[in-house]
């Protein structure tokens, strides 16, 4: 039980310090230059995909099989598409208003969003600390360097609308909640058995599959298309390798 306390406090801590920092942003900038934003989205995306290749999907074949592993990411994605369906029909603004109002609505809408996701990534990280401390604290950081430009994309519309830095600030905070429940799932299911440790990672992966290939790269390229933002995919790539390669 003690384990479990743990394992959720710190997913919890993880979300809200990720979000949170990406969130001070609102204290000190109105703007962040598409560049920029780009280059971040994407690190984070291929810091995320060499940790999902390289430590989630062959810890998942290793406490079960292949069919295992892949049925869970097969249900990582499903999962994510349900979310995303469900954000889409009950959530999306029916027609528009003024720009303040409209900014406002973007961040709120994002910071819903992004709520979303952190479950499954919480998941993510109990399920890997349940198969190790090493592979929970490599999915830990990275899941933390991945939610900071989620709260720079909650809080800079949000402030830009006419919000104040506290109330932005308060939206990327409460984004990152989720991460602690799933974060408490992923390690209780993961303590049931091996196999179902194995179903939890790659649940975990094929849900960071998603966000990576669905979210962070078409978000990035529609914020800018220059070669910069390609070569932040390819730099967090060769992070996440070192990072796993020294873990």
């Amino acid at each position: 039980m003690e384990h479990l306390f743990n394992v959720a406090l710190l997913g919890l801590v993880s979300g809200i310090l990720g979000t949170g920092l990406g969130g001070i942003a609102a204290f000190f900038i109105k703007s962040v230059s598409n560049r920029t934003l780009s280059f971040i989205l994407e690190f984070s995306a291929g810091l995320m995909m060499s940790v999902v290749c390289f430590e989630l999907v062959p810890e998942a074949i290793r406490f079960g099989s292949i069919e295992t592993a892949f049925s869970g990411i097969f249900l990582g994605v499903a999962a994510i598409l349900f979310f995303e369906n469900c954000l889409q029909k009950r959530l999306l603004p029916a027609k528009k208003g003024r720009r303040n109002s409209d900014l406002i609505q973007t961040g709120i809408l994002t910071a819903v969003g992004i709520a979303l996701h952190n479950l499954p990534e919480g998941f993510a990280v109990g399920s890997g600390f349940k198969a190790s401390l090493s592979l929970g604290l490599t999915i830990t950081m990275v899941i933390i360097i991945h939610d900071i430009p989620e709260g720079i994309a909650i809080a800079v519309p949000l402030k830009a609308g006419g919000i104040s830095n506290l109330q932005a600030f308060a939206f990327t905070v409460l984004s990152g909640l989720p991460m602690g429940l799933g974060a408490l799932a992923g390690a209780f299911l993961g303590g049931i058995s091996p196999r179902l440790i194995s179903l939890c990672l790659g649940f975990a992966a094929g849900a960071m599959l998603y966000i990576i290939c669905g979210e962070l790269i078409p978000q990035s390229k529609r914020t800018y298309s220059g070669r910069l933002s390609s070569l932040g995919n390819v730099i967090g790539i060769i992070c996440g390798i070192i990072v796993a390669v020294y873990n």
